[in-house]
């Protein structure tokens, strides 16, 4: 059994700030826990704009404070992410969340992410493995 708090992980390695300053990630379950999947609590901040493509990722997002726009950038729709909302990005779409306040979400993703990943200039994570530890 794990037991650990977002507050716990503040400050760690496990505390990701993106190098394009528009979130940070607190990554609470990572690919070494060996559960297949990860899970985050991310903060996207106010009068940002970040476009994302998860091509090598599912990733399930519930809001839990804030109020963002997300949009489909494969289609062009929009929608208003408030608390309680939840987007799943079953088929890799891109897309782009414009914050209109700080937000806060909790993500699900599998393959489960490492820790390490931040965007790369097509808003990608790489897809990167590690062995789960004992």
């Amino acid at each position: 059994m794990i037991v650990r708090s977002f507050k716990d992980i503040e400050g760690t390695d496990r505390h990701v700030h993106a190098s394009t300053g528009t979130w940070e990630s607190k990554r609470i379950v990572l690919a070494k826990e060996g559960v297949g999947f990860s899970l985050h609590e991310t903060t996207v901040y106010a009068g940002t704009e970040t476009s994302m493509w998860y091509a090598n990722h599912i990733e399930a997002v519930l809001c839990t404070e804030g109020e963002t726009e997300l949009t489909n950038d494969e289609t062009g729709e929009t929608h208003l992410i408030t608390p309680g909302t939840m987007y799943l990005l079953d088929g890799h779409e891109k897309h782009t969340l414009r914050p209109k306040v700080d937000s806060k979400f909790v993500c699900v993703f599998n393959p489960p992410v490492t820790g390490r990943e931040d965007h790369d200039a097509n808003g990608v994570y790489p897809l990167l493995t590690e062995e789960a530890s004992a």
